[in-house]
């Protein structure tokens, strides 16, 4: 068989083979037109962290205790000292008034008119004469939980939480025993009794 040579005057059309540089322009341009926009299927840790430290702040500022927020009246009068030391912010505010025991703002167990042998025998473990208080030292282990949380959260030690003792002038001894007691039963490693600064001229 053989091959008739083209009509004179009609074109001749050419392939040349394409070079490497044009195949990549090529097939950049393909890409980026069947391209899809990237879905976010991760992450980002940096805003959670943020977000964490806000919460953990928040929690910490709810619950310290200034005490120029705290009642005074004829039902809690808080002592006067002479002492000149900076006061802790940090730790669990327990009010003991005449009338009740309150754990951050919750009142767990009510006071005697005479509290010189401390709280009523049924609010205690076994009796009149034990020192523990059981609705008392429940308030206690329960906060005490949060705070070994936050605790571990800001690098600290989980086992030193305190406790800010905000007690009447005239609390008997007896009863202030048996909330140290307490606290010390649900693992609170310090204690602060909070008074009013009073200067040395009297």
């Amino acid at each position: 068989m053989t091959q008739k040579p083209p009509t004179q005057g009609a074109p001749v059309v050419t392939h040349k083979p394409a070079g490497m540089v044009t195949f990549k322009r090529e097939l950049r341009k393909e890409i980026r037109r069947r391209a899809e926009a990237p879905e976010v299927n991760f992450l980002n840790i940096t805003a959670m962290l943020d977000m964490m430290t806000i919460i953990l702040v928040f929690l910490l500022k709810s619950m310290s205790q200034s005490s120029a927020s705290l009642p005074q009246n004829n039902d809690l009068t808080i002592p006067k000292s002479i002492l000149q030391s900076e006061a802790s912010q940090e730790g669990l505010p327990i009010l003991i008034s005449k009338s009740g025991i309150t754990v951050d703002e919750n009142t767990v167990c009510p006071v005697p008119p005479d509290a010189t042998h401390g709280v009523e025998g049924k609010y205690k473990r076994s009796g009149a004469n034990d020192l523990y208080i059981v609705p008392l030292a429940n308030a206690l282990q329960s906060w005490r939980e949060k705070d070994r949380q936050i605790r571990a959260g800001r690098g600290l030690a989980p086992d030193a939480s305190e406790a800010i003792i905000i007690a009447d002038k005239d609390t008997p001894y007896r009863l202030l025993v048996e909330v140290l007691f307490t606290l010390g039963q649900t693992e609170f490693a310090k204690f602060h009794l909070m008074v009013l600064q009073k200067s040395k001229d009297g």
